[in-house]
């Protein structure tokens, strides 16, 4: 069994900073890849960031410059460092990761329980 626990949510006001966690336990044989989306009331879940096993990162246009994405794969969590955050910022973030479970496996889709970014003064 898989699990992933994010961390790192909270309130904060325009312009401050937040950092996510996501950390995956259980029997994994390899993570491929990790990834933030977020879903706004009202809104469609969108892709925020995504990061592969060799680092490789892609960012949703309205978070470049902005957000930063990284994994340790030592200990199977994946962060998301925010900062200049905005109003529209706010959102229910939730971690993804396509994992495999064993040597030559199919890759497996499994998602974190989401934490709630506000931002507003």
């Amino acid at each position: 069994q898989v699990q992933l626990v994010e961390s790192g949510g909270g309130l904060v006001q325009p312009g401050g900073s937040l950092r996510l966690s996501c950390a995956a336990s259980g029997s994994i044989f390899r993570i491929n890849v990790m990834a933030w989306y977020r879903q706004a009331p009202g809104k469609e879940r969108e892709l925020v960031a995504r990061i592969t096993s060799s680092g490789s990162t892609t960012y949703a246009d309205s978070v470049k410059g902005r957000f930063t994405i990284s994994r340790d794969n030592a200990k199977n969590t994946v962060y998301l460092q925010m900062n200049s955050l905005k109003p529209e910022d706010t959102a229910v973030y939730s971690c993804n990761v396509d994992l495999q479970l064993s040597y030559g496996s199919v890759n497996y889709r499994y998602w974190g329980q989401g934490t709630q970014v506000t931002v507003s003064s």
